[in-house]
């Protein structure tokens, strides 16, 4: 007998054999809700129909109109019964129909009986659903009971008054709800728990917009007058919200704030305590003094009875770690008895955190405790410990050998695409920052794309081992495991594997001749591509495969980056017509294109037009080309450089909206002005900008382009051009006003009057900065593109940029000031970082491609230092870049 049963338990498929509403259509349910109206109702089973349609409503079955007026009706008789389980389901039934303001006259009368009932049980439904379905008019004529009711003496019906109040107060109806105020305040002091929970939620709502009123509730209630332990886990987050405002205030009170989330780990509830650790360590620059003691509570939940306990607190700890790895060291003896819990994700936080505050002499003990664990945890969880382990590694590279070791093993091992990306990665970071593992971690990759079954993965190894390879001190040792992938692999793998092959011929003259006959079998190969490379390769090396040097621009094609983005050249070739000519790859734009501005205009109303309106005019090089080159005051200015983004010249919902484009050439500037009458009764004519250009003393305005008509809503252009020191970065300030003669338009006819009136509209000012001459250009591999620039034409400096509000903000200051392509996601600073390295790219005004390498550090509380590395092709560039700092 016991056999089927063990074989029931274990099947779950046929757990769904038992669901009561397994294969329940909603006719058939329809049709039972007929027994609503039988005069002689039967509560259990009307209880068991409304299930069923409850069920059908949640499961995402919609009603028609007349079905849902039919059920709403049917179920409103039900009030007749007196079964307080049915009626508790009939209120259940009227919220979840959300009938419309014609049918909640049918039951208001009902409800309105029921929150004056003497049963709690009615009233509190009664006005949980009173709120969810009436509307002002009906609210108003409720709001005295609705007061009474945050103030009565049964518990249930105050949270029921008090939590409607939260939702009236986020929907419809708020400013009812903050006349409620003082019955609210009564409420906070209530003894029942969940009164004084849902009214301090509800009064801090309330109070929320008015920051000196959030203080006063803050101030009075950490004076002791909370009771409920779930009140004081919000009371906690209201405080250290007032805390993180009040932060640059340097007030005299905003000690006792701490105070009180120091005096909370004291208290008897265990979410309160951890609240208020948890608040503790979430404060913005707190010292390692105002962490000791929400650190010690933790460490006494790490060895609690409770998992859920020891996983708070094991969470806690680990992003505490990441910034104050020092302060978490006490706890790392409780955190070493966790890696055997039973819960696999307390062991992994566990083990991770023991990673980030481990010493050097800990690493290989806790290696060995890794091994034992990381075949019991899921995918996620081995990833996370992966990101530990390459993290660990990069603080002791001294212990490379054994934590390498650790990630080829796992490498080798059953596991998903993401975990084994996450390994590989990791093994390239470490080749990159060690060089003393570069030779063992490419062997490790070696024999992971032997059995990989990953192609992504085995393209990216082979392109990695193509760059790193030709460097080490016997590169012939790779060639075997490349070719092999040349007879095993699939066709892109098997491309490559060509590709890398080239890579290694190029670099490494006395291997060409055996690189040469493996890609000479290549040529036989049954897919195209594979064959297209070799011949290609083959071809570019040159010398017949004899010993000799290979050319430095054959070196470059096979190793420089694409200085240009791939959205940009996949655009350019679809536009490309073949011709006579061939493609040219320097007519490729090299600017990251931007977003557009957000349309300010109405939906629907599309201007067309290269100008289209202010918040969307062309936003490609190209066609900004186009257009410039067809005026023929602009046709002889050359080469179009860049063109910004467009710069709002007027407030928004003004009668005339204006934005500028700077177009920048190498000896001239034109400022293309986006004009938009937003007035239907005039028309606008003759329309120029007038350009004082005093405070830009290197510009001479040479030619304007007036617009000659401007209808209502109709966007057009006017240009003003400028020459300027040919190849210089010239900056300077502009002042802009716009000049026209306006005519009536007749509404009723739309024709404007002869006559017209020269008017003045003065427009916000125009400055042309240094960001303005160097394109965003991005770099696949920085490291690469830094190595292989002349490092004779490098400039490093040191500069202190001053008092800051944060290590982000500088990097951010000095990314817009250069106007750089921040690269490898090196613009995002992590918090609370103390010192910080930062890439970028980019193309300077004459096609020179430009590399930064900066390094912050915070120097004293606030202020904060950097180094400044440039490389670039011109050393007068790099002094140019150094120069823009120190001006800037």
């Amino acid at each position: 007998m016991a056999q089927p049963l063990v074989k029931k338990d274990d099947d779950r498929d046929d757990e769904a054999d038992y669901s009561p509403f397994l294969g329940i259509e909603k006719g058939a349910v329809l049709q039972e809700a007929r027994v609503f109206n039988d005069p002689q109702l039967d509560p259990r089973r009307c209880s068991q129909v409304i299930t069923k349609l409850l069920y059908l409503l949640n499961q995402g079955e919609t009603f028609t109109k007349v079905e849902a007026t039919e059920v709403f009706f049917a179920v409103t008789k039900l009030f007749q019964s007196k079964d307080i389980g049915l009626r508790r389901m009939v209120y259940v039934m009227i919220k979840e129909l959300s009938p419309s303001a014609d049918e909640v006259i049918i039951v208001t009368s009902s409800l309105m009986k029921d929150m004056t009932s003497k049963t709690d049980m009615y009233r509190a439904n009664a006005i949980r659903v009173l709120c969810r379905i009436t509307d002002g008019t009906l609210l108003t004529q409720i709001e005295r009971y609705l007061k009474q009711a945050i103030v009565d003496k049964n518990p249930v019906v105050a949270s029921a008054a008090l939590v409607s109040g939260i939702h009236l107060l986020q929907q419809t109806n708020p400013e009812i709800v903050k006349r409620w105020s003082n019955e609210v305040q009564e409420a906070v002091q209530s003894r029942a728990a969940l009164v004084q929970f849902h009214a301090l939620a509800l009064l801090h709502q309330i109070r929320q917009n008015d920051r000196l009123a959030v203080n006063k509730l803050v101030s009075s209630l950490t004076k002791g007058s909370v009771r409920s332990p779930l009140a004081q886990c919000l009371l906690i987050r209201y405080t250290s919200q007032v805390i993180r405002e009040s932060a640059n205030n340097n007030q005299a009170g905003d000690r006792p704030f701490y105070d009180f989330l120091e005096g909370c780990l004291r208290h008897k509830a265990e979410m309160v305590i951890f609240e208020a650790a948890r608040a503790i360590t979430e404060l913005n620059g707190v010292t390692s003094r105002e962490l000791t003691p929400a650190i010690t509570v933790l460490q006494l939940f790490l060895s609690s009875s409770k998992p859920v306990l020891r996983f708070a607190a094991v969470r806690t700890l680990n992003k505490v770690a990441m910034t104050h790895p020092m302060a978490v060291t006490n706890c790392n003896i409780d955190m070493e008895s966790l890696i055997s819990d039973q819960n696999r994700s307390i062991a992994t936080l566990a083990i991770t955190t023991l990673l980030k505050t481990g010493n050097e002499s800990s690493v290989d003990r806790l290696m060995k405790q890794i091994t034992n664990f990381m075949s019991d945890i899921a995918d996620e969880f081995k990833i996370v410990v992966v990101e530990a382990i390459r993290s660990l590694c990069l603080k002791f590279p001294l212990k490379h050998r054994s934590l390498m070791n650790f990630l080829s093993n796992i490498l080798r091992e059953e596991g998903g695409f993401e975990y084994k990306k996450a390994i590989v990665d990791s093994i390239v970071i470490l080749i990159r920052d060690i060089p003393e593992a570069k030779e063992s971690g490419l062997l490790h990759l070696c024999e992971f794309i032997e059995d990989c079954e990953f192609t992504y993965l085995s393209t990216q190894i082979l392109h990695f081992l193509g760059i790193e390879g030709p460097k080490t001190s016997d590169p012939s040792k790779y060639i075997r495991y490349i070719y092999n992938r040349v007879h095993l692999e699939n066709a892109t793998v098997r491309a490559g594997a060509v590709s890398t092959l080239a890579k290694f011929g190029a670099m490494v003259d006395t291997l060409k001749p055996r690189v040469f006959v493996l890609l000479r079998r290549c040529l036989f190969d049954n897919d195209d591509e594979v064959r297209d490379r070799a011949t290609l390769y083959i071809n570019t090396l040159g010398g017949d495969g004899a010993v000799v040097e290979t050319g430095e621009d054959v070196k470059e094609f096979l190793f420089g980056s694409l200085d240009i983005p791939l959205v940009n050249l996949e655009n350019s070739l679809k536009n490309y017509e073949p011709s006579e000519e061939s493609f040219d790859i320097n007519s490729v734009p090299k600017e990251v294109k931007t977003q557009p501005l957000a349309e300010k205009k109405a939906p629907g109303k599309k201007p067309t037009g290269l100008g289209a309106s202010p918040a969307g005019p062309p936003s490609t090089v190209d066609a900004y080309e186009k257009l410039l080159s067809s005026i023929p005051e602009f046709a002889n200015f050359g080469k179009l450089f860049k063109s910004s983004a467009p710069v709002e010249l007027t407030e928004a919902e003004t009668e005339y909206a204006v934005n500028v484009v700077k177009h920048i050439f190498d000896g001239h500037v034109v400022f293309q002005y986006n004009c938009t009458n937003t007035i239907p009764e005039q028309l606008l004519e003759n329309v120029t900008v007038i350009v004082d250009a005093s405070e830009a003393e290197e510009f001479a305005e040479v030619a304007s382009k007036p617009l000659r008509s401007l209808p209502y809503d109709s966007p057009g252009q006017t240009f003003v051009a400028f020459e300027k020191p040919e190849g210089v970065p010239a900056v300077g300030k502009f002042s802009n006003m716009l000049r026209f003669i306006v005519k009536e338009v007749d509404p009723s006819t739309g024709e404007a009057e002869d006559d017209g009136v020269e008017d003045e509209y003065q427009l916000e000012e125009l400055e042309v900065v240094a960001a303005d001459y160097m394109l965003k250009v991005g770099v696949s591999n920085f490291r690469n593109a830094w190595e292989t620039m002349d490092a004779d034409c490098e400039r490093v400096d040191e500069y202190g940029l001053g008092p800051r509000e944060s290590l982000a903000e500088a990097v951010n200051a000095v990314i817009n000031l250069l106007g750089m392509q921040p690269c490898e996601g090196t613009e995002v600073v992590p918090n609370n970082s103390r010192s910080h390295t930062c890439l970028l790219s980019g193309v300077y005004i004459g096609n020179v491609k430009v590399l930064v390498r900066l390094q912050f550090g915070l120097d004293g509380p606030k202020d904060v230092a950097m180094k400044l590395a440039v490389r670039s092709e011109d050393e007068a560039v790099s002094d140019a870049i150094h120069e823009i700092v120190a001006s800037g």
